[in-house]
């Protein structure tokens, strides 16, 4: 398996055509995130893979996470990440990328203030 660290690049919809690599899937599903309140400078890594139809290989996992305050806070964030993650499948994936199969690992960032 191919692992990968996400850049994001501004996306305009993941519905107009297939995603062609590891930044338009990164930039479409950020685009579905939006942290939990009161969760400044706090982030969450996923790691996880895609079937051929867009949807997810099992649940994503947790591989690193940066949040203060108590478990529940750190649950809120993980579970607001993996809801948002959730919320974009199906992706349309392009056949022709190898997409599917490849381990891919997204951070999710609140803002800094």
């Amino acid at each position: 398996m191919m692992a990968g660290a996400l850049s994001v690049v501004p996306f305009p919809s993941a519905a107009t055509a297939p995603l062609n690599g590891m930044n338009e899937v990164g930039a479409a599903l950020l685009a579905c995130w939006t942290p939990p309140a009161n969760s400044d400078n706090s982030s969450v890594t996923l790691s996880f893979s895609f079937k051929r139809d867009g949807t997810l290989i099992g649940p994503p996992k947790t591989t690193a996470i940066h949040v203060a305050g108590d478990d529940k806070a750190r649950k809120a964030y993980v579970d607001a990440a993996i809801k948002a993650l959730n919320d974009c499948l199906p992706l349309s994936l392009s056949p022709a990328q190898g997409i599917p199969g490849n381990v891919f690992t997204l951070q999710f960032n609140s803002p800094k203030k």
